[in-house]
């Protein structure tokens, strides 16, 4: 059965270790930023903070963890597959479905295909590149791009909804819902960027307010929303765990375990 799963935030919950609101990027290690953004929609800085870790695709790769997989087995929260797996940062690998292991949309690795059915929806991100001459991260546009060409020359792929299209405009139309929203975006100069917003927004303004910040992102992709968007973040000085609303009430030290994360580790030379 190919559901959406939609849930409707409640409660906010945010857990960050020795983080300020910057007022620019902090590095957290070689070719690893990380910013906090106020949104304009909270009149308080720290109630409507925009996380965003910054990635240069040249010093870490991208990997798509699975609990289909064979290897792997069962859902876990951000932080259980970034220890589990050695990952320096996690986050949602898109909606899934409603046996909680396969995502709504295509979604493959080299190694194992999670859902070989190529959706209606607009944004597929590439990676794992099988090729040195080509960019090491792409987010694929369908109505731009041909995804037939692209597909054949990385190992992994992520298909979801896109949020800034190839011409830069806002693709949802406004609705009073809000969530939490974990998203990944490619900004002008090719670096990866991991997004997530503990405080609710329909994902239209939540997406204007990304064009407003000092991101430069040139193509962006909805991952997930409510209670499983979520953002885990280990560095040499730092851990930082974000995690969205609840949809049933309540806080909580733990966050929900998702099937399909994206990790980010260092390459080895």
């Amino acid at each position: 059965m190919n559901v959406r799963k939609i849930i409707v935030p409640v409660a906010v919950f945010i857990l960050v270790v020795s983080v300020g609101v910057p007022a620019r990027w902090r590095q957290l290690d070689d070719g690893l930023e990380f910013g906090r953004f106020h949104s304009p929609h909270y009149s308080r800085a720290d109630s409507g903070v925009v996380n965003v870790l910054r990635v240069d695709p040249k010093r870490y790769e991208l990997r798509l963890l699975n609990a289909s997989h064979p290897a792997r087995g069962e859902p876990l929260t951000a932080r259980e597959w970034g220890r589990r797996e050695r990952m320096t940062a996690v986050i949602n690998a898109a909606m899934y479905q409603t046996d909680y292991l396969t995502s709504v949309s295509h979604m493959r690795m080299s190694e194992h295909v999670n859902n070989p059915r190529l959706s209606r929806d607009k944004a597929v991100l590439v990676f794992e590149p099988l090729r040195k001459d080509i960019p090491p991260v792409r987010i694929v546009d369908l109505e731009c791009d041909d995804f037939n060409t692209v597909k054949n020359l990385y190992g992994s792929a992520v298909q979801s909804i896109r949020m800034i299209s190839c011409t830069g405009r806002n693709v949802w139309q406004e609705n009073h819902r809000r969530w939490s929203i974990a998203a990944v975006a490619v900004d002008s100069a090719g670096r990866f960027l991991l997004i997530q917003c503990t405080a609710p927004h329909s994902v239209h303004e939540f997406i204007n307010v990304l064009r407003g910040l000092s991101l430069s992102i040139d193509r962006a992709m909805y991952m997930e929303g409510g209670s499983p968007s979520q953002l885990y973040i280990v560095a040499p000085n730092d851990t930082l765990e974000f995690i969205g609303e609840f949809s049933s009430g309540g806080r909580s030290l733990s966050a929900p375990a998702v099937p399909n994360v994206i990790g980010v580790r260092r390459i080895v030379p």
